[in-house]
C-alpha cells in the first residue's frame, strides 16, 4: 500500500463516520450501502458477536443502538491507517486498515441489551478497525466497553478497578487524528518496535518473573496505560505491572499472542485487533474468579503511541463479557440479579 492509497482509505472512512454523525436515522442504511460491500463481515463484543451483510448489521446493531441512544455521536480522538503485518512469522498479510478510538456520546433513553436506560448522557468507550478493499469497507472489528456502560447505569458487574476509574483521555499531545499523511520511515520504526514488544517481549514470559519479558525495554517508565472496565487506568509502568500485568500473568501464565487480525502503524501510532488474538489457560484467580483450567481465547483491541524507542501511551480493549462467559459466568445475569434486588423483584 502506498501513502496515497492509505490517505484515500482514511478519507473514505472519516467521511463515512462523519456522515453517520450528521444523518437522520432513516438514512443510516443507505449511507452504509455507499461505503461498505453488501457482504460486510462485522465482529463485535459479546453478545452481539457477528453480523454478515449490511442489512443484518443495520438491524442487529445500528437500529437498536439508535433507538436506545437517539442522536448518538462518534467522538474519536485517535484515527489512522496502514497495512497489516500481524503474523507471528513476520510475513505481511497485506491487508489495508483504518481505525479510530474514542467514545459514542448520547443520552441513554431506552434500555439496551437489558441495561436500564438512565435518561442521562453516557460515554461509551469504543474502537473500530475497518479493513479496506477497492475503496470499500469489507470487514470491521469493533469493541465497546459494555461493562463500563453497566457501571454508568448503576450496575457494576465486576470487582472495582485496581487502576483509575473514569474517562479515557486523548493522547497527551492531542495529536491522535492523523488526517494528513505520515512519514513512511517513522511508520516502519513503529512497526519494528511493536512487533518486538509483542512477539519478542510478551511471548517470552518464563511464567515466573515479569522481567523475563523485558517490558522496560519497550515501555517508558512514565507509561500511561488505559485499560477496560475491570482493570482501569495506570499512570506509570510500575502501576501497570502492579495493577494489571502481575494479576493477569498469575491467572494466565501460559498466555501467548497469536497471529493477529490486524497490526499496522502510521507515524508514531500503532494498532492491533485480534479475535482469539491471545490464547491462555486460566490457572489462577482473576477478578475474583477462581481458576477454571479453561482454555481462554481473548478478543481485544490495542492502540499504542511511541516516543523515540519507547511506548508512552496504550489504550486497551478486552471483551470482558466474553472473558467471563468463558469462565462460565454470565455478566448480564449478574446485572439482572442486581436490578431485581434494587426493584424488589
Amino acid at each position: 500500500m502506498t501513502i496515497a492509497s492509505n490517505q484515500k482509505n482514511k478519507i473514505l472512512v472519516y467521511e463515512f463516520w462523519q456522515k453517520l454523525n450528521e444523518a437522520d436515522p432513516t438514512r443510516f442504511l443507505s449511507i452504509m450501502q455507499q461505503y461498505m460491500i453488501n457482504e460486510i463481515a462485522w465482529h463485535g463484543p459479546h453478545p452481539l458477536t457477528e453480523f454478515s451483510g449490511i442489512e443484518a448489521l443495520y438491524a442487529g446493531f445500528w437500529q437498536p443502538l439508535l433507538q436506545s441512544f437517539p442522536g448518538i455521536q462518534r467522538e474519536d480522538f485517535i484515527f489512522f491507517g496502514g497495512v497489516s503485518n500481524g503474523r507471528k512469522d513476520g510475513g505481511d498479510d497485506g491487508h489495508d486498515w483504518v481505525c479510530g478510538l474514542g467514545y459514542f456520546r448520547a443520552v441513554f433513553q431506552q434500555d439496551w441489551l437489558g441495561i436500564p436506560a438512565t435518561n442521562t448522557e453516557v460515554l461509551i468507550r469504543q474502537s473500530e478497525f475497518c479493513r479496506m478493499e477497492n475503496g470499500k469497507i469489507v470487514e470491521i472489528y469493533i469493541l465497546l466497553d459494555i461493562p463500563d456502560l453497566m457501571r454508568q447505569a448503576g450496575y457494576p458487574v465486576m470487582p472495582p478497578d485496581r487502576g483509575a476509574i473514569g474517562l479515557w483521555p486523548p493522547p497527551k499531545a492531542n495529536d491522535g487524528l492523523l488526517l494528513d499523511a505520515q512519514d513512511l520511515a517513522t511508520s516502519k520504526k513503529s512497526m519494528s518496535l511493536i512487533r518486538g514488544m509483542i512477539y519478542d517481549g510478551l511471548n517470552q514470559f518464563d511464567q515466573s518473573e515479569l522481567t523475563s519479558m523485558g517490558m522496560a525495554d519497550f515501555f517508558s517508565s512514565d507509561l500511561l496505560w488505559y485499560g477496560p472496565s475491570g482493570i482501569g487506568g495506570c499512570q506509570s509502568l510500575k502501576e501497570f505491572e502492579d495493577f494489571h500485568q502481575r494479576h493477569w500473568l498469575i491467572a494466565f501464565p501460559d498466555r501467548e499472542v497469536q497471529d493477529l487480525d490486524s497490526l499496522f502503524t502510521e507515524g508514531e501510532y500503532m494498532g492491533a485487533s485480534g479475535w482469539a488474538g491471545v490464547i491462555a489457560t486460566h490457572t489462577g484467580e482473576y477478578l475474583d474468579v477462581p481458576a477454571t483450567e479453561n482454555t481462554i481465547k481473548f478478543n481485544g483491541i490495542d492502540i499504542w503511541k511511541r516516543n523515540d524507542d519507547k511506548l508512552i501511551e496504550n489504550w486497551v480493549f478486552v471483551d470482558m463479557i466474553d472473558l467471563y462467559r468463558q469462565f462460565g459466568i454470565d455478566l448480564f445475569e449478574r446485572m439482572q440479579a442486581r436490578i431485581n434486588a434494587n426493584t424488589g423483584n
